[in-house]
């Protein structure tokens, strides 16, 4: 696709911008990171290998009972239980960088919630225990589609409504 040399001018100038140049790359790199946002925070694990078998709770729910447990409930695997469930038959879990997810609570806090940055919740926790970081994941990424399907929308009514109009018009005269 060739630009018309009024666009190449345009390109050429917004490139020339070196701060709205970088800033077009930053939010790129977020927008792209935060589609990924289960595979970066999340209170379930990526992988597990527990039994020769191989699971992966991020894209299936598995029940207590697929690692031996005793109801056929989803699996906590940040209880101690699972833990020594899982790690009993030479098992592991490969957990995201973030263990938790925008809704989880982290219950294991040494201070009361609001509770300040730490190793566990990088950016702290809200007044409900629940971890900032992934919350600003997870809300950038709606908020990002959110725009970008409204402004979308907007522009697909705005030309119809523009070639309806038109049209009324040439018709008139």
């Amino acid at each position: 696709m060739r630009l018309s040399p009024l666009n190449q001018r345009r390109f050429a100038r917004f490139k020339a911008n070196k701060r709205g140049w970088w800033s077009l790359w930053l939010f790129l790199g977020l927008f792209i990171f935060s589609l990924g946002a289960e595979l970066i925070a999340n209170d379930k694990p990526l992988v597990v290998q527990h039994d020769g078998q191989w699971f992966f709770p991020v894209f299936k729910r598995y029940p207590e009972t697929a690692f031996g447990g005793e109801f056929p409930l989803e699996a906590n695997y940040k209880s101690p239980y699972m833990r020594e469930l899982i790690a009993s038959r030479d098992g592991w879990m490969l957990w995201p960088p973030i263990a938790f997810s925008y809704d989880s609570i982290n219950y294991d806090l040494r201070v009361p919630a609001p509770a300040p940055p730490s190793a566990d919740n990088w950016l702290g926790t809200d007044d409900q225990g629940r971890d900032v970081l992934a919350r600003v994941i997870y809300g950038f990424r709606i908020s990002v589609l959110f725009a970008l399907t409204l402004t979308l929308a907007s522009s697909v009514i705005g030309v119809l409504a523009g070639a309806c109009r038109a049209t009324t018009a040439a018709g008139s005269t």
